[in-house]
């Protein structure tokens, strides 16, 4: 199948969306090094495209957008563990295609949604997640969607998951051909 510059092409027969192929990246906190397909931070926390409790893997499609992700503009810059994903995964919604977007009943501003932390915190169910559990119930895997972080450019965009695995339809392995990540957690145990 011909693919874009992003990596998006065609879906497959088997659901909807775009198959994306391709890498991405992920800045974490060096204590989860040793499970960095894990997606449990986000599952801990809560993010913009899932709710406290389940998981997500967040990345994106450029190494600088991975880093501004995590360590906001103005604020100060945390250690942090930058590692590349190979992804080839189906089921992807590509928010930059408006027809796509508009196809699903979604305006960007369910996606942006602003106010999606304090909503969160308050009790009330961000237009976020809401967007995001209705995407994974119609069986979209994922999306690309633009970079809301502070200084994001136009052209910065992330792949958020909610279904991954080692294998295809989802497929998504750290590269670490070295083995320079840890294995367990007893490097911060003492």
């Amino acid at each position: 199948m011909p693919k874009t510059a992003s990596g998006a092409s065609p879906g497959s027969e088997s659901g909807p969306g775009v198959r994306f192929t391709g890498p991405v990246y992920r800045a974490h906190n060096p204590e989860w090094a040793w499970d960095p397909l894990s997606g449990d931070g986000a599952r801990l926390h809560g993010g913009r495209f899932n709710r406290q409790g389940a998981l997500a893997l967040y990345t994106s499609l450029t190494v600088i957008g991975a880093v501004r992700e995590v360590s906001p503009l103005g604020k100060p810059f945390h250690p942090i563990t930058l590692c590349q994903y190979a992804v080839d995964c189906d089921n992807i919604l590509d928010t930059r295609d408006p027809a796509a977007l508009a196809e699903e009943g979604l305006e960007f501003a369910d996606l942006e949604c602003p106010t999606w932390r304090s909503d969160m915190f308050a009790g009330r169910t961000p237009a976020s997640h809401d967007a995001a559990e209705k995407l994974g119930e119609r069986g979209y895997a994922g999306l690309i969607v633009k970079s809301f972080a502070i200084g994001a450019g136009a052209e910065e965009f992330n792949l958020v998951l909610w279904r991954w695995s080692k294998r295809r339809p989802h497929k998504v392995v750290v590269v670490d051909p070295q083995r320079r990540l840890p294995r367990d957690r007893a490097s911060w145990e003492g």
